[in-house]
């Protein structure tokens, strides 16, 4: 490590990101930067260095964004800083990307050279460009052998319209090539720009929080300086505080002296409410504060919602606490307090997608060791009653009285796919079960198509990545934009059981596909519910439709087992006995839904 022989000097840092579609070895790049750049010693060198939560581990995807500051030796003689954010793939944690570019001046674009240009690199370079950075493509994976660098490259200059004389071929996993890239930083992407004025700026691109420490903010400096005892003013939320530390990652957290114009690091400052730092905030000196805030980046509006519930209702207060701390380092979690009749207390919760949703119920089960479980995830729906005014639906139970309903609008999305043109059929099947819409057909190459595509957001939200991964043997890929609202016909699909609505079964659906949804809901619960001492109806109803029906059957007892004579009187009195029992019982007999039957019923198919 080369920290000791770099005096600070703006034109000597270098702040990029990497981008890449999720699997094209973004994190084992990162790697070996680290390891070249002796950031990390050899002895404590892993994989994925960065991706420190199990969770991204046990799935190989990046989730959270990771700085970490690097001092490389270069071959003109001068040490730089390598302020360097590894960043997710995933389309669903698009805002961590958006938020990590915010702070940087450059980007590698990481292609893998056997599989091709891939739908997410595409979504990710736009967010790059609008960004104005400087684009830095390389091809990863060249030892394989299916690796095609000049097919590849094609690909880039076609696809992404970006110059790709100056790329560079790289094999992350045996080092080959990577020494290349760290050079060409130092000539391709710019350094920080000078100072418009001393009063001190920084940028908020994350945070998370330290039960023992408080608050730990990662910031940008644009301008001034910050270190131990500065003022600050979070100009968002008006809050003062004095710093108490400041550091770089390199990779885990280290204190400095000062962060300067151009740096990238954290500052402590005794912030105890999560709630007091807004990811995209501008911090300032509260002696002199900046006028106006830096352009920060737009507020993210989830599109997805889903109910998440403690299995114990005393765990109630841990959850809120749970949730108020995933916040802040994920700003794209929104929440809200709700009830429901069947789970008790619970919170609705909005979402970037269902990754986002399934990484966030992981990790409020693993991190917090909260028992939870949550309802099926639904889309934001717009109402536009007689009256003419119109409402936001996200949540069954707040389905209006149909007669008042003048139309409903549901959001569609644009969406591309990428995938081997042998699987062209399948793909147009797949998109006419989903209700799509094929705009238009493109040929990458000999080999491989684009469809770009209209979806309601509603049908791809589920099983769509894996019927498009299934179809297309795991070679297909795709990412989407939001579109606008259409009118749709959309209505509430209502689970009844003994007669009762159950509002976490129950969803919002388009008509055509109702009934199949309702059939397999209804056949789900005959195998999770447990048996009850009196027949039990499983209904699906559109109105007062009933659309599927199942029984499930009562446990039964023998009651005319002591009869072992006599006239069959007997027995066909035991019988009218037990049939009026069950009779009383069905009208005041409460079914108990067990919790491990809401994930189950999540999970029925189409």
């Amino acid at each position: 490590m080369h920290e000791e022989s770099f005096t600070y000097d703006r034109r000597f840092i270098r702040n990029f990101s990497i981008i890449a579609h999720i699997d094209h070895g973004k994190s084992t790049l990162a790697d070996r930067l680290l390891e070249l750049t002796g950031t990390v010693a050899p002895r404590e060198m892993q994989e994925q260095v960065l991706d420190a939560m199990e969770l991204e581990r046990e799935r190989g995807i990046t989730i959270k964004a990771h700085p970490v500051t690097m001092y490389y030796l270069a071959e003109d003689g001068h040490t730089y800083q390598y302020n360097f954010i590894d960043t997710p793939g995933h389309v669903d944690f698009a805002y961590e990307v958006s938020r990590s570019l915010s702070a940087c001046e450059g980007a590698l674009l990481v292609v893998d050279a056997a599989q091709g240009v891939q739908a997410q690199s595409i979504a990710n370079v736009h967010l790059a460009v609008d960004r104005n950075l400087e684009i830095l493509p390389v091809l990863n994976k060249i030892d394989l052998l299916a690796a095609d660098i000049e097919g590849v490259k094609a690909q880039i200059e076609d696809v992404i319209g970006i110059d790709t004389s100056k790329a560079l071929a790289c094999s992350a996993k045996t080092g080959k090539g990577v020494k290349e890239i760290l050079e060409q930083i130092v000539q391709l992407v710019p350094c920080p720009k000078e100072p418009q004025e001393p009063i001190l700026k920084a940028l908020v691109f994350d945070s998370h929080y330290d039960p023992y420490r408080g608050v730990f903010v990662y910031i940008r400096v644009v301008s001034g300086e910050v270190r131990k005892k500065t003022p600050i003013l979070l100009m968002a939320t008006g809050k003062i505080f004095e710093v108490q530390e400041v550091g770089r990652f390199s990779p885990r957290a280290k204190a400095t002296e000062i962060l300067r114009p151009g740096e990238v690091g954290y500052l402590l400052a005794n912030i105890k409410l999560t709630t007091d730092v807004k990811i995209g905030d501008t911090i300032t000196s509260s002696e002199h504060p900046a006028l106006s805030p830096l352009p920060g980046f737009r507020t993210i509006s989830p599109v997805v919602f889903a109910g998440i519930y403690p299995v114990d209702a005393t765990d109630f207060e841990a959850l809120r606490d749970a949730l108020v701390k995933l916040q802040l380092n994920d700003s794209a979690l929104h929440v809200e307090q709700e009830s429901s009749h069947a789970l008790g207390f619970g919170f609705r919760c909005g979402f970037l997608g269902l990754l986002h949703l399934e990484i966030v119920f992981e990790r409020l089960q693993r991190d917090f060791s909260l028992a939870i479980i949550t309802t099926a995830p639904s889309v934001v729906y717009r109402v536009r009653f007689t009256d003419g005014q119109e409402k936001q639906l996200d949540n069954v139970a707040h389905y209006p009285d149909p007669t008042f309903i003048e139309y409903i609008e549901e959001p569609w999305v644009i969406s591309h796919i990428y995938a081997p043109a042998e699987y062209l059929g399948t793909l147009m099947s797949l998109g006419l079960e989903k209700r799509g819409e094929l705009t238009k057909t493109e040929n990458i190459d000999a080999k491989r198509v684009v469809l770009t595509y209209r979806f309601p957001l509603n049908e791809i939200l589920t099983d769509f990545n894996d019927k498009l991964k299934s179809v297309t043997r795991g070679y297909g890929s795709f990412d989407y934009e939001r579109d606008r609202y259409e009118i749709a016909d959309i209505v509430k699909l209502e689970i009844r059981i003994n007669d009762e609505p159950v509002d976490a079964f129950s969803c919002l659906i388009h008509r055509t596909k109702a009934e199949n949804k309702g059939r397999a809901i209804c056949k789900k619960l005959l195998d999770v519910l447990p048996l009850q001492q009196f027949k039990v109806p499983i209904q699906a109803a559109i109105g007062s439709k009933i659309v599927a029906r199942e029984t499930l059957r009562a446990l039964t007892k023998n009651v005319t087992a002591k009869c072992y004579g006599g006239d069959i009187t007997r027995k066909r009195k035991l019988w009218e006995r037990q049939k009026e029992g069950k009779k009383r019982m069905k009208e005041i007999g409460k079914v108990h839904i067990p919790h491990s039957a809401f994930m189950d019923v999540l999970k029925a198919g189409e």
